[in-house]
């Protein structure tokens, strides 16, 4: 049953002199606040190995951020802004990254009104050789209001990774109120980023130094790694008064069969770094649940975990799923999740969190409000009285579970 949640009472007064424009000059150098068993009290980001507890199992997600936007100009010379979203064809992301002449992905449109069709050709400003030579143009395939499936074609045989690279921008939030500068493509991108696909990063990995992965394992703390790529949708407000009525949007997931073992026989506590990786890992319990009940994994639905009382254990529902893995011949679980995590639902794996400062009347702030217990206020009254810095390049959280005995 979804829960009847008014999006109003998440609200704070977030002054934009709050919002953190630029990150900081050292990754690690940004504010911790902890919170656990209803305390608040501040650290230092750096001093995080020190506050985990030991033999814990810590999951990043490893996803990298693409240069996805891209200006392209119609022969009348009216600017269109495309934003690359998801490949179309080929559909799976390593395919169509490795394209060297054609692909198609949906796309937000910007200035869509003005595009009527023809064929768009990229801006250059700088009218780099390279990027002339390539000749990249843009063919408008289909349309579904501010999104489109764009077919792009090019010259040269450049993969169209490199394509990207060389004629893409990276997507910084629109909140941030600025084009996109030099030091974005280094600092809005964690160090462990491998697999391209996103088109935002998961900002509570951009703290992390060398230096802190090293001393966090030295600590006796098990690192992996899942991949989420997250979606413009992380941008968009709730605009309903009902959460009930906010659609999420899909994301493609990727776990390694071994990690679902790890996970399946972990007894530590399981710290996830950013609420992409919570929503994957709890996204496993329901793939599990189908694993055991049809035969087969797939999608989470947004409203899934709500439907009904589940009694199947955590170790049940891993355990379906390591099996169909290994009876497929199959090293890789792959679905999509549109899990949405509200005040009543029931964490089965996450037992502690990293996280930066969300914004107000946004579905993480929903999530961060069930991950401690509806105290989310307590976290957010504290950061703002105490010069925190909020959002993608703000300071972090390290978050404890409230309901850690009943939980699992």
């Amino acid at each position: 049953m979804k829960p009847s949640i008014r999006i109003e009472d998440y609200n704070y007064d977030l002054p934009d002199d709050r919002i953190a424009k630029y990150p900081l000059p050292e990754r690690d150098s940004s504010k911790l606040l902890r919170y656990s068993d209803g305390v608040v009290d501040e650290h230092i980001f750096r001093e995080l190995p020190e506050l985990l507890p030991k033999d814990s199992l810590m999951i990043f997600n490893d996803t990298k951020v693409v240069p996805a936007r891209l200006r392209f100009e119609r022969s009348s010379g009216a600017h269109i802004e495309i934003f690359c979203l998801e490949p179309v064809s080929p559909a799976e992301y390593v395919s169509s990254f490795a394209s060297t002449d054609s692909c198609t992905w949906k796309c937000v449109i910007g200035n869509a009104k003005r595009w009527k069709g023809d064929v768009l050709t990229l801006c250059n400003p700088e009218s780099d050789p390279e990027i002339s030579s390539m000749g990249l143009e843009a063919r408008l395939i289909g349309r579904d209001g501010q999104t489109g499936s764009v077919e792009f074609s090019w010259n040269g045989g450049l993969p169209f990774s490199r394509v990207l690279e060389l004629c893409g921008t990276i997507p910084i939030p629109p909140y941030l109120n600025r084009k996109t500068e030099a030091i974005d493509s280094e600092r809005y991108q964690t160090l462990y980023a491998k697999i391209r696909g996103s088109v935002a990063a998961p900002t509570a990995g951009l703290h992390f130094t060398s230096d802190v992965l090293d001393r966090i394992r030295k600590c006796g703390i098990d690192t992996q790694n899942v991949c989420l790529h997250v979606g413009a949708g992380t941008f968009l407000p709730v605009k309903s008064e009902d959460v009930a009525d906010h659609p999420m949007h899909r994301e493609p997931f990727s776990v390694s069969l071994g990690l679902i073992k790890k996970l399946r026989d972990n007894a530590g506590k399981l710290i996830a770094v950013g609420t992409t990786s919570v929503r994957t890992l709890e996204s496993l319990y329901y793939i599990g649940v189908k694993c055991i009940e049809n035969g087969a994994p797939g999608d989470v639905d947004q409203w899934e975990p709500y439907d009904r009382d589940y009694s199947y254990t955590v170790r049940q529902s891993l355990d379906a799923i390591a099996k169909y893995l290994e009876d497929n011949g199959l090293e890789t679980l792959k679905c999509g999740t549109r899990i949405i995590i509200v005040p009543g639902f029931r964490f089965r794996l996450v037992d502690i969190l990293v996280t930066n400062f969300h914004q107000p009347e946004s579905t993480l702030i929903l999530l961060i409000s069930a991950f401690v217990g509806g105290d989310w206020r307590t976290i957010y009254d504290y950061a703002l009285g105490h010069g925190f810095r909020f959002l993608s390049y703000g300071d972090s959280s390290l978050l404890f579970r409230r309901d850690i005995a009943i939980g699992r």
